[in-house]
């Protein structure tokens, strides 16, 4: 009975948070179509340039807090030490204000050290966010370290509507004053916009985050004083915990998303030594492969990325305890959960790329080029949420130092490839989706290799990877069809992806239930499985 409230639980968490990371990305993607109209490519390669540094400073300072946070506290939650976890997020909030400020300080003033010329506005503009994200994410590790992901999701999605409206509003404000007086610094003002919509979403969800804690302070406080354990960590040794529980996090992730920001970097020094392109040329091709196919990609990765922060404190509550059993079960469900999703949608994308790229980025000057590296892309949505998610079994179960390992070995080896790619062949961008495929299949093997080691835990890969695979397969082929056949006769591309999607995905539930990857079971244990329990059944698939 405890599994079966377990595997609920974590699924439910995990649906939560993934709703609210689509909706979030939904929510991106609609505001993306208009700013990119707004700035231009141009724009918003200046933008994803400054972007990229900010990620990076943010990734090394505070974006690693509540995972980690989330980690640190539920195992003393598992234990009932209510005291000390307690102690341990007043510790959390006192090190991202020293990191985050730093960091901040860091950013602003070393601006022009960091990016190229036009750049440098941009990235000031990105730099008091670090603080405010960390105070943020230590909030959101804290709530989910209680094993509840609704006020993260909540959170998420008023930060992305913030986001959203205050980028579209600021960036054509700004635009439309240098217009006349300065209509070459048009796309670079616009980017200045756009990020600060960035920092007015994060602030926003601070204050949201703040306001949810201050309504929760005395039930945690009443918790706190009927705490009877005798053993309370000092401040010294709870700082101690969190530093050596926070820098390999830290070091994991930095690796993980440094290679973004290196190889944009490589491609813009060897582009213009090798082919002589000016940085505008560059900044524009730059921003069709990052504003446009990546964003899009980005969407069901978000998936594994809700499924790993719902699956993290109660992995690491199952290992604290030594119940692997346990822990191996959590692990499975989750494997297989974002593998149903990851699979489908990298196969729908590439099936549909031509309409989902008309109907979101539809500048004629760039849609061949988007369209083709969206296609390229596709096999890593697989890849990143596999990797994503075996990052977070790694460090929940004790093993902090591996993922750092594998992305070190893998980013060194995607380096040396790309590198040779610039050098000996003129795929440029392209070049980029390879190296891209390269690492994120990289770290899937070595972490998976790792995780065989440390848990004797083995994939089942006919479940979670062969038969979804098959089923999927099908699925795009029927996806491509309909939509074509119906655009032939409506000539809609929105009312033909539209049906093409819905029936696509009603194929793959049927499929899936018929071919026995998800039971009656596991179906009710899924957001609202009773429900899709009785549709299967009124639909004679269970």
């Amino acid at each position: 009975m405890g599994e079966k409230k377990t595997n609920s639980s974590i699924v439910m968490q995990a649906g939560i948070l993934a709703a609210a990371g689509i909706l979030c990305r939904i929510i991106g993607l609609i505001y993306r179509s208009p700013l990119v109209k707004i700035i231009g490519d141009e724009g918003m390669g200046y933008y994803s340039s400054a972007y990229n540094i900010y990620a990076i400073i943010l990734l090394v300072s505070s974006y690693s807090i509540p995972a980690a946070i989330s980690k640190v506290i539920s195992q003393r939650l598992a234990l009932k030490e209510y005291k000390n976890a307690h102690r341990i997020f007043q510790c959390a909030v006192i090190y991202v204000v020293i990191v985050g400020g730093i960091a901040s300080l860091f950013t602003f003033f070393g601006a022009r050290f960091l990016v190229d010329g036009d750049s440098v506005a941009v990235l000031k503009i990105f730099a008091p966010t670090i603080f405010f994200s960390g105070l943020l994410g230590v909030l959101r590790g804290y709530f989910q370290s209680h094993k509840t992901m609704v006020q993260t999701s909540i959170s998420q999605i008023i930060e992305q509507i913030a986001n959203a409206a205050i980028s579209i509003f600021a960036a054509h404000m700004l635009i439309q004053i240098v217009k006349d007086i300065m209509p070459s610094k048009k796309p670079i003002y616009g980017a200045m916009g756009s990020a600060m919509g960035t920092g007015t979403g994060v602030i926003i969800a601070l204050i949201f985050m703040v306001s949810v804690y201050c309504l929760n302070r005395k039930m945690m406080l009443r918790r706190i004083e009927k705490d009877q354990s005798t053993t309370v960590l000092s401040y010294r040794e709870i700082f101690k915990i969190i530093i050596c529980m926070v820098t390999p996090v830290i070091l994991s992730t930095f690796i993980y998303n440094f290679s973004t920001s290196l190889n944009q970097t490589i491609y813009m020094k060897l582009m213009k030594s090798i082919h002589g392109y000016s940085g505008e040329q560059l900044h524009a091709a730059y921003g069709v492969f990052s504003g446009k196919a990546v964003v899009i990609v980005n969407i069901p990765i978000a998936i594994a990325s809700a499924i790993s922060a719902a699956m993290l404190p109660n992995v690491t509550g199952a290992y604290a305890k030594g119940d692997m059993k346990e822990t191996n079960g959590i692990i499975d469900r989750s494997i297989r959960t974002t593998m149903l999703i990851a699979i489908p949608s990298a196969v729908g994308l590439f099936a549909l790329a031509r309409p989902v790229m008309q109907l979101l980025f539809p500048q004629p000057e760039s849609i061949e080029l988007a369209t083709a590296l969206l296609q390229g892309l596709c096999i890593t949505v697989v890849f990143y949420s596999l990797s994503t998610l075996t990052n977070a079994i790694l460090q929940a179960t004790g093993k902090v130092n591996r993922p750092v390992i594998n992305s070190a070995l893998a980013l060194v080896i995607q380096t040396i490839v790309l590198v040779t790619l610039f050098l000996t062949t003129d795929l440029e961008l392209r070049a980029l989706v390879i190296v891209t495929i390269i690492y994120s299949l990289l770290i899937c093997v070595f972490n998976q290799i790792s995780i065989q080691r440390a848990l004797e835990y083995r994939i089942a890969y006919k479940k979670s990877f062969v038969l979804p695979s098959i089923v999927s397969v099908f699925m795009g082929v029927i996806a491509y069809l309909v939509y074509h056949g119906v655009y032939m006769v409506l000539k809609s591309n929105l009312i033909s992806l539209s049906i093409a999607i819905i029936i696509a995905v009603f194929f793959y539930f049927v499929g899936v239930l018929k071919i026995g990857i998800i039971n009656e079971e596991e179906l009710r244990n899924m957001p609202k499985g009773n429900q899709i329990v009785k549709v299967a059944k009124k639909l004679k698939l269970l």
